[in-house]
């Protein structure tokens, strides 16, 4: 079982490999990430009571000293580790926003699309808008991002949305972040599913593969993937908008999650899997 799962690390590990060296990112910065990721990952999952794991359980668990235990364990105090993940998070209420702009009726025209939304306002507004989707995100920086990114316009104080969702560039350095914590996402539901005690508790999760596709329909493939895909992720979209609009009326002492869904082409070459 430890072999399977070492030959299955390798699987998810290449992919990232191949982006360190584009990086110039060699052993000895991997290597210290990946003790920095163990130590996090032993304190986090493996605490007794709701307390983090002490450092003696964590150097016997990771085969680290526990003198280098500690020293990570300083680093990670000190590095403001989390502003990656705000970050991306940050660029995911952008998306919530444009979603909440185009499917919740409070910001709709009387044809159904995008109404020219005044900038202030607690009604139908773009203040009301961004209350309601922003979360703890300052109004003033969504909209000068959003700005910046092309995705709304403002003038004589009235604000017009001009796409329907953020879409990434290799330009755009949020990229990077997004396209990660994606990878997270989908490594996160395959463990929970190995790990899962029984079939009722394992979340959705599946593909549709095949491994003789002629490469000259692979373009035809794309192009009625992001057609349907994209219909799909709509729809999901609009379910999730409209749990989200409703969650202010939710018991206050009820956690909230983030949950959806996500999408991604499969193109391999290898047919070695």
């Amino acid at each position: 079982m430890k072999q399977r799962i070492l030959d299955s690390c390798k699987l998810m590990l290449t992919p990232a490999i191949r982006l360190l060296l584009r990086a110039g990112i060699g052993w000895t910065e991997f290597a210290a990430l990946a003790k920095q990721c163990f130590v996090e990952v032993a304190r986090e999952d493996y605490g007794l009571q709701g307390r983090p794991t002490n450092s003696a359980r964590v150097a016997l668990m990771t085969g680290l000293s526990r003198r280098e235990v500690a020293r990570i364990k300083n680093d990670l105090n000190g590095n403001g580790e989390g502003d990656g993940e705000s970050a991306t998070l940050g660029r995911s209420r952008i998306s919530q926003v444009l979603s909440g702009w185009h499917l919740d009726s409070d910001f709709l025209d009387e044809n159904g699309e995008p109404a020219i939304l005044p900038e202030s306002g607690k009604t139908k507004s773009l203040h009301a808008l961004l209350d309601r989707y922003g979360g703890d995100i300052p109004r003033g920086a969504l909209v000068k991002e959003m700005r910046q990114l092309g995705l709304i316009a403002i003038d004589n104080q009235r604000a017009t949305v001009l796409a329907r969702e953020y879409i990434r560039t290799p330009a755009d350095p949020d990229m990077l972040r997004q396209g990660s914590l994606a990878i997270r996402d989908h490594a996160d539901t395959v463990v929970h599913n190995i790990n899962a005690a029984s079939a009722d508790t394992r979340r959705f999760e599946r593909m549709a593969t095949q491994v003789e596709v002629d490469p000259r329909d692979a373009a035809a493939f794309a192009k009625f993937l992001a057609e349907r895909g994209q219909a799909f992720l709509e729809e999901m979209d609009q379910w999730l908008t409209q749990r989200q609009a409703g969650a202010k009326h939710a018991d206050s002492h009820r956690r909230a999650i983030r949950t959806g869904v996500g999408m991604y082409l499969i193109y391999d070459e290898t047919q070695g899997i």
